[in-house]
């Protein structure tokens, strides 16, 4: 299987809307070939060469249910950096991810979010929980995890958790006054 731009599906595709199935764990043949093949794009993503021939578009993350999988898969990889200038990659290949505790507090990009599934611009903050504990079948280790997350990695987590459940990043943008803050948000630059 291969993913690249011609595999994402576009909102409005009513798969986007759909509540994306449960996978049994540990994975079936097809079900790893599906996220090994998202892990692949969502990798290859931010390398501009390989992104410019393969035909794909910077990524963070990815879901099943945007290439045409109605399952619950999904893709984080993000890179961050310490208090000491140190980078390192944090890489996640999740089944069947469910928050099961949040904070209080929300967190929301300071540029808004975008989507590979969604074209047109959609600015504004979208406020998600600033801290969140998921629990999930890791598909790299092949076993039960439980996630402790916060800022932007809880965004990202967030954001494709959403996709199991037919959610896209702007239903959470408010219509009237989309640059307004909640009270107890930290925007994250």
């Amino acid at each position: 299987m291969k993913i690249n731009l011609d595999s994402i599906l576009i909102d409005p595709h009513p798969l986007l809307r759909a509540k994306a199935q449960p996978v049994t764990t540990p994975l079936s043949k097809v079900d790893q070939k599906v996220i090994m093949a998202m892990r692949k794009y969502v990798h290859d993503s931010k390398n501009e060469d390989l992104a410019e021939k393969e035909k794909l578009r910077p990524a963070v993350g990815l879901a099943a249910p945007q290439i045409g999988v109605s399952k619950q898969l999904i893709v984080v990889e993000i890179e961050t950096i310490d208090e000491q200038g140190e980078s390192s990659l944090i890489e996640y290949a999740l089944a069947n991810p469910k928050i099961i505790a949040h904070s209080p507090f929300y967190s929301a990009l300071a540029t808004g979010e975008g989507c590979l599934s969604v074209l047109e611009a959609k600015p504004g903050y979208v406020h998600r929980y600033l801290r969140v504990r998921i629990d999930a079948y890791d598909c790299i280790n092949n076993q039960q995890i439980e996630i402790k997350a916060s800022g932007y990695l809880a965004i990202v987590l967030q954001h494709e958790i959403d996709h199991l459940n037919g959610i896209l990043f702007y239903d959470y943008i408010d219509q009237e006054n989309p640059w307004l803050a909640k009270e107890n948000t930290t925007i994250i630059e």
